[in-house]
């Protein structure tokens, strides 16, 4: 009731900008939880020898982090995967890690050729935009991830995978402005599921 009060107390050529700048702040506001890394999918799937592990996530870096990337930072991401032995006894803290691995991908930006590089190991792959090396960016596989030898049939597990900006290899005054700062602190949640083998 106070609201209708209020809006019949607006001058007529406010209303249509209120309108507008109510859209505006909403559209901004999607834009900015656009931000970050969402997982899509994670599952295990048998191999000779072993399970692969393929994650998809959806990578978008913030407007801060595009700039940094343009004008020549290199940006490295964390995938890691781990697999678990729960001890329903105890707190998640005790349980046993039978697996795990991570992978580094390095991100960085090539303003002479226009073209950005994706690194892991010794192989790269160059892109036109970032949005399609941030596609292959958020496929991550580990073969194997969990070999045979370190799981037993029928027994139930716990896997869990992330992706995450390492902030750690960022320069030392980044590093400051990264502590607390939702820019530059980039992480998907802790992804984890049930495995019976």
């Amino acid at each position: 009731m106070a609201a209708s009060r209020m809006r019949d107390q607006l001058p007529g050529w406010l209303m249509p900008r209120t309108a507008l700048l109510s859209a505006l702040l909403w559209v901004l506001a999607a834009a900015a939880f656009a931000e970050g890394i969402t997982i899509k999918s994670a599952e295990l799937i048998p191999n000779e020898g072993g399970y692969i592990l393929e994650a998809r996530y959806d990578v978008d870096l913030s407007p801060t982090l595009e700039e940094a990337l343009v004008r020549g930072l290199t940006l490295t991401f964390i995938a890691q995967f781990e697999l678990v032995y729960p001890r329903w006894w105890t707190l998640n803290i005790w349980n046993k890690e039978l697996a795990g691995r991570e992978a580094m991908y390095r991100l960085s930006y090539n303003a002479l050729t226009r073209q950005y590089r994706l690194s892991l190991g010794g192989f790269h792959q160059t892109f036109h935009g970032v949005e399609q090396a941030l596609a292959v960016l958020g496929r991550v596989r580990f073969n194997p991830a969990v070999k045979e030898d370190q799981i037993e049939p029928g027994t139930v597990y716990i896997a869990g995978v992330r992706l995450r900006l390492d902030t750690g290899k960022l320069p030392k005054p980044l590093q400051l402005d990264a502590i607390g700062s939702r820019d530059w602190n980039l992480a998907s949640d802790w992804y984890r599921w049930t495995f019976t083998p």
